[in-house]
């Protein structure tokens, strides 16, 4: 597991590290280091730290971003490569904001891609969905044009590449997933579970378990509401199939931050509004502390597979 988390040294007033570890468990909750830490180059080291985003695995390769500064990162060997910033500018008196970030690979064309959303706006309340793709095989970024892109929202651990496509949540009159083919560089919406509604007090996640798309509904962090509320995992049977959603089980109630990934199918990896890592096991519904910690908000967790995949 690549476990990311933000330190803020207590001799620097506003500068923090983001540090990668390498972790892997034999025993359900005995997490230990399988390699030294790495300390992330090139990203932020301001309190955004918090919104920097690990995306993937791909081929064993991870994404590590801010949104505006990426590298391409594979933590079997520890080589990296930095992305070059996009060089598409905005009219006058506009503004730009970055609301997806998303990386993949093309099989028919054998090429790794990433793909960036934007708003676009001089008003607030009147956006223009602008699509910039950014091909490895030719080191070029590119205008994708001709499709309507619904307003894409970003919460912490919600874009995930599953099925050769990227995934974000997105607002239509609903909530819904909005889906990248990387290959096709088409967009596609899938529906939530008919259920699940938007102003219920919740907020939404997606991780991967049993191989299935997985959509995770828990209690908003930001909300003042009692914490009685329990986190809903519903699991997707059927690829794009809006009745094949099912409610595996409900679990809690508990007070977390974010949902961050699932290790081997049983354990669903948490963070805490403090920034500690706890586990739930969904089998025996125990909860434990991992005694691992960063700064709140700023942890992530990716499950990987080592692989010697060159970066491009």
């Amino acid at each position: 597991m690549l476990f990311k988390h933000s330190i803020k040294p207590e001799d620097e007033h506003d500068l923090y590290k983001n540090i990668l570890s390498f972790l892997s468990s034999e025993n359900a909750f005995d997490f230990k280091p399988v390699s030294p830490n790495f300390e992330v180059p090139y990203v932020t080291t301001t309190s955004a730290c918090v919104f920097l985003q690990l995306i993937g695995p791909c081929n064993g390769l991870i994404a590590i971003t801010d949104s505006f500064a990426t590298i391409l990162f594979n933590p079997t060997t520890r080589n990296y490569r930095s992305i070059p910033a996009c060089p598409f500018g905005i009219p006058k008196h506009f503004r730009r904001s970055i609301s997806g970030i998303g990386f993949g690979f093309d099989s028919i064309q054998n090429n790794y891609k990433f793909v960036r959303i934007s708003e676009v706006y001089k008003d607030y309340m009147d956006k223009d969905m602008k699509v910039d793709i950014f091909d490895l095989s030719t080191e070029c970024w590119r205008e994708l044009n001709g499709q309507q892109v619904p307003l894409v929202f970003w919460t912490s651990c919600s874009e995930i590449l599953y099925n050769n496509a990227f995934h974000w949540f997105a607002s239509t009159d609903d909530t819904i997933i909005l889906c990248f083919e990387m290959s096709t560089e088409n967009f596609y919406n899938m529906e939530l579970p008919e259920s699940c509604h938007w102003f219920d007090g919740k907020t939404d996640g997606l991780i991967i378990l049993n191989n299935s798309l997985t959509y995770i509904r828990y209690p908003d962090p930001l909300s003042n509401r009692p914490a009685k509320v329990l986190i809903d995992i519903w699991i997707m049977k059927e690829y794009n199939k809006r009745e094949s959603w099912i409610k595996r089980c409900s679990i809690g109630p508990i007070t977390i931050d974010t949902p961050l990934t699932v290790w081997k199918d049983d354990l669903l990896l948490l963070q805490t509004k403090s920034g500690d890592l706890i586990a739930y096991d969904l089998k025996s519904h125990e909860i434990m502390d991992l005694n691992l910690h960063g700064y709140p908000t700023s942890l992530k967790a990716v499950i990987y597979k080592e692989s010697l995949t060159p970066i491009p």
